[in-house]
Parts: structure tokens; sequence; C-alpha cells
């Protein structure tokens, strides 16, 4: 072999020898490092709806359940296993004064025992539950729409004091005015049990509920669906003032005319 190829043959098998050495001599990477884990949190037992609960009903053991809850979200009014450990049982067989959601903490608030007076439980203080009298085809009641928790405007449906013809009169007496119930109306007639109509319970200070009690002895009640939005809203007052010293203002084909009470 020629001394050039020889000298060629040598540098390479150096040169992989160096190589050799050089990776042989690295250290094996490190193995990664765990991931560290989050400490556990405490959690503790709380007393929640197992289902959508709407206002009004009566709870049993099986629309309540015990579920897990971190101890920092806890609230004050929750009810819990390590406070309360019989609270599934307790509770049972109250009503609710509002509606639950399904997984929402139970809260005593917003229950009433039992044996206690729900439509005075759900009444806010200073108003009173009064009712009127609609038709049950619901011609007075927005075609049957008006439902518990709505807001409605009370119409008044009588006649022109002191008419000579008769003229039927329309006049809005209160406006927003809060539903609490919408129920039926049922008598005893020859021993039989009967439904005689229908009747919505509004939540009225003591003046409207003088205002409502003496348009029913006049004349007939209406009530004067209002979209959610316009709950609050105080545009269109030009309803009758609610004191017991204002008269009425009748609408008698379109033109206003006061009235006083009698």
């Amino acid at each position: 072999m020629k001394p050039a190829r020889l000298a060629v043959l040598a540098i390479a098998l150096v040169a992989g020898g160096g190589a050799a050495f050089l990776m042989s001599g690295d250290e094996a990477p490190p193995p990664p490092s765990p991931v560290a884990q989050a400490p556990a949190l405490p959690m503790t037992d709380v007393l929640v709806a197992a289902a959508d609960l709407p206002m009004g009903q009566t709870l049993k053991p099986e629309d309540l359940r015990w579920q897990r809850w971190p101890d920092q979200a806890l609230a004050p009014g929750y009810l819990t296993r390590a406070s309360a450990p019989k609270a599934l049982e307790e509770t049972a067989g109250s009503m609710t004064r509002m509606t639950f959601l399904a997984n929402e903490p139970i809260r005593a608030e917003k229950l009433v025992k039992a044996g206690s007076g729900f439509m005075s439980a759900i009444l806010p203080t200073g108003l009173r539950a009064v009712a009127v009298e609609i038709q049950r085809g619901g011609s007075t009641s927005a075609g049957g729409f008006v439902l518990p928790n709505d807001h409605v405007d009370v119409i008044s449906i009588g006649k022109v004091a002191g008419g000579t013809n008769g003229d039927p009169t329309a006049q809005t007496i209160l406006t927003d005015i809060r539903v609490l119930a919408v129920g039926q109306v049922v008598q005893e007639r020859n021993g039989e049990t009967v439904v005689t109509g229908d009747n919505a319970t509004l939540a009225l200070t003591p003046a409207q509920a003088e205002v409502v009690s003496l348009a029913q002895k006049t004349g007939a009640i209406t009530l004067a669906l209002r979209s959610i939005q316009d709950t609050g809203k105080t545009a269109d007052t030009a309803a009758a003032d609610a004191s017991p010293e204002a008269g009425l203002t009748i609408v008698r084909f379109g033109v206003a005319q006061q009235q006083p009470r009698r």
C-alpha cells in the first residue's frame, strides 16, 4: 500500500478513536424531575340541591344530597355535615321560598319551615297579599300567560259615575305590580268541591290594597303583563296615585276625566 494511503487511513483511525473517546466520556442526561403535585384542598360536605327546585316546592329527602365543597369557598349560611349532621333529614319537609339550581347550596333563609305560611314567608316587608279574581279563560290575565313573579299593570273596568248611557271605562290604576301566585278558586256547592274560577295574588302596599279592593267592588279587574325589561321603570306612571285620598282618573274615549272616590 502506498505511503499516502497509509497516512490517510492512520489519520482516520485516530480521528474516529478520539471521537469515540469523547462520546464515551459524556455523562448520561439526568432523568426528568417529577411534576410537583398541588397539595390537596381541605374539603367539607355541604348540603346542596340534587336537582332544580322551583319556588314553593316541598322538599323530600331525594331532593337533597351532600357534596364535597372546598373549605375556602364556604360561605356563612351553608349547611355542613360538620355543623349540622342531620340537616338533610331536618330540612326535608320544608318549602322553598325561591328557586334553587342543581348543586346549589341549601340555605335556611331560602326555606319555609313545615307548618309555616308560605305566602307570608315570601311577602316582602311592608306589603300585603291581595287576591283579585280573573277569568279562567285568560281574557283578564294576558291570555293566561301571567305567572308568579311576573309584573303587571292593574286595569279597572267599570262605568262612568253618574253616566246616563252606562258608558264603559278603562283605567290603569296601578303599575309594575308583582304577582305572587296564580291559582284556582275552590268552593263547596251542594256538598261537592268545585272550581269556580281563578285568582291572582298581588303584592301591594296597604294604600294600593285599598285601591284594588274598591275597584273590584265597582267593576272588574284586568291584568296587563309587562315586559321584563320594563320592570322597575316609572316612565308610564300616568296611572292613578295609590294614596287613599286620591281620585280615579277615568279614560273615556281617549279623554281622561278625574272622578272622586266614593
